[in-house]
């Protein structure tokens, strides 16, 4: 991909966006909660809204995107000592076992589909043993009616709106199944999970496989 894609749409992102993934960012909270002094690493930081809930924890933060737009905006709203890089998610400078958390909010279906695999070892080479993978994205169905239908349009809606590429990325993705087959492709674990918007999103919290995921 050339250029940056969101050069022009990234001061205006959050107030299209944010509503329709809050509520989903609030739940993937719920599932592994904040706490101080916890190390978070968000891939695909965007503007940094998620950063700045946890940084309202005490939470220390670092976010990586590629988009230099974007991070214009989350050094704008973060405070000096968010850790925010430019570079590749599936190439991460972050040293072995750095994190507690990393976050990666509708990212994974935005890429070619080689790189979402490197992308997810790459979280888990910097994932400490005891951290936690949470994912939230799109889920391919089956999808109920009518909420489902309305937020499946919806999101097709903001992939045609973010280009071809993206758009044919966002396709494979779906054609694929999303993520379940990710998560068994590069043996990880899910500790817990949640599908709603009518079935059209997930929300998966994955862990290493040396460890035993908590029943519910």
């Amino acid at each position: 991909m050339t250029g940056d894609p969101y050069a022009k749409s990234a001061k205006w992102y959050d107030s299209l966006v944010e509503p329709f993934v809050r509520k989903l960012r609030m739940i993937g909270m719920d599932m592994f909660p904040p706490h101080e002094g916890m190390s978070v690493l968000d891939v695909g930081c965007g503007t940094g809204t998620y950063l700045g809930i946890y940084q309202k924890f005490g939470c220390k933060v670092f976010g990586i995107d590629s988009s230099p737009a974007m991070l214009d905006v989350a050094h704008a709203r973060l405070d000096e000592y968010a850790g925010l890089c430019l570079g590749d998610a599936s190439q991460m400078i972050f040293l072995d076992e750095s994190f507690d958390l990393i976050l990666a909010t509708f990212v994974l279906h935005e890429m070619p589909a080689p790189i979402r695999s490197l992308v997810i070892n790459e979280a888990k080479r910097v994932m400490r043993k005891t951290g936690r993978f949470l994912i939230i994205d799109y889920h391919s169905g089956p999808i109920q009616f009518p909420k489902g239908w309305f937020y499946r349009i919806v999101s097709i809606f903001f992939e045609v709106l973010a280009g071809r590429e993206h758009f044919n990325n966002y396709r494979d993705f779906m054609a694929n199944r999303g993520m379940p087959p990710l998560i068994v492709e590069n043996e990880m674990l899910i500790d817990k999970q949640r599908i709603i918007s009518g079935g059209t999103a997930g929300i998966y919290l994955l862990m290493l496989m040396h460890l035993t995921p908590n029943r519910y």
